[in-house]
């Protein structure tokens, strides 16, 4: 998570280059009892400023590298090409992501991790008034994200912090007077939102004691979800026993389910879908 009121180190440059996208938090609310650094409040110029930062980090790296390949005299190869597209994109004040690569080019690049091909989320940081609607500020920060191809969501920093202190019922008052709901709350949106551009989605495993979340990629086949638990689960997978969450909740209990015909078994080919309460049957 990047912000806008800090400056970017190398070592912290190095860390987010491991990450599979940025949540860029910008101020998009006046308070004249919080200082701006810059003496105004601009969010397009906020994140345009750590932007900058971002794409002369990777321009750096891109002509290292394509240096590195002119040298080796792979001028023609797939890398090439990515490299002269991403740096022709980023001399004109773009973001690498917006480099049109086929997959062969994408994946040339990819070791590199380029800090403005990652997908982004904007966080307009709003207050507590605004977080349902948003403001002319947050407005411009929508516009920003859009062109450069990042998506946008509406946080309220004031509001989370008022959260964690409060029991369910004040915090479900509290928020009804800002009209929105739990699940509309800045947190679950950003949530949400990174679900949504990772491409992943979740499904569960039940048991007596404990029932637990674990997070897989849209697509994954019913063995690639099992080795999330642990690589003897997709090693020596069998079948896996499925209900959906509608189902388990409506029926009360996997016994109910099996009872009703709710529970499926499915094999190796199987597509997991959200939400999916999953029994694994495996043999190693």
């Amino acid at each position: 998570m990047i912000s806008s009121s800090i400056g970017l180190g190398n070592q912290f440059l190095a860390t987010i280059r491991q990450c599979d996208a940025i949540v860029h938090v910008v101020r998009c609310f006046e308070d004249e009892n919080v200082i701006h650094v810059d003496g105004s409040v601009d969010p397009v110029r906020d994140a345009d400023l750590i932007n900058l930062e971002l794409a002369l980090a990777d321009l750096a790296q891109v002509e290292k590298r394509m240096m590195k390949v002119k040298k080796e005299r792979k001028g023609d190869t797939k890398e090439a090409s990515a490299l002269e597209k991403i740096i022709e994109v980023l001399e004109n004040n773009q973001p690498a992501r917006n480099a049109d690569l086929d997959e062969e080019e994408e994946e040339s690049i990819k070791g590199l991790g380029l800090l403005t091909r990652k997908k982004t989320i904007y966080a307009a940081n709003v207050a507590d008034s605004d977080l349902s609607t948003g403001n002319d500020l947050s407005s411009k920060l929508q516009e920003h994200a859009e062109n450069e191809g990042a998506t946008m969501v509406l946080v309220s920093a004031q509001v989370e912090a008022e959260l964690v202190d409060l029991d369910p019922d004040d915090r479900a008052d509290f928020l009804d007077s800002l009209d929105v709901t739990l699940d509309d709350t800045g947190l679950r949106r950003v949530i949400r939102e990174a679900y949504d551009i990772l491409n992943l989605q979740t499904y569960f495993t039940s048991g007596p004691t404990e029932t637990r979340a674990w997070t897989v990629g849209k697509g994954w086949k019913a063995p690639q979800a099992a080795g999330v638990i642990h690589n003897d689960f997709e090693r020596g997978f069998i079948k896996a026993e499925t209900i959906g969450y509608d189902d388990y909740v409506e029926c009360g209990s996997e016994a109910e389910a099996k009872k009703q015909g709710k529970l499926r078994v499915e094999g190796k080919d199987y597509v997991v879908q959200e939400g999916d309460c999953i029994l694994f049957r495996f043999n190693v």
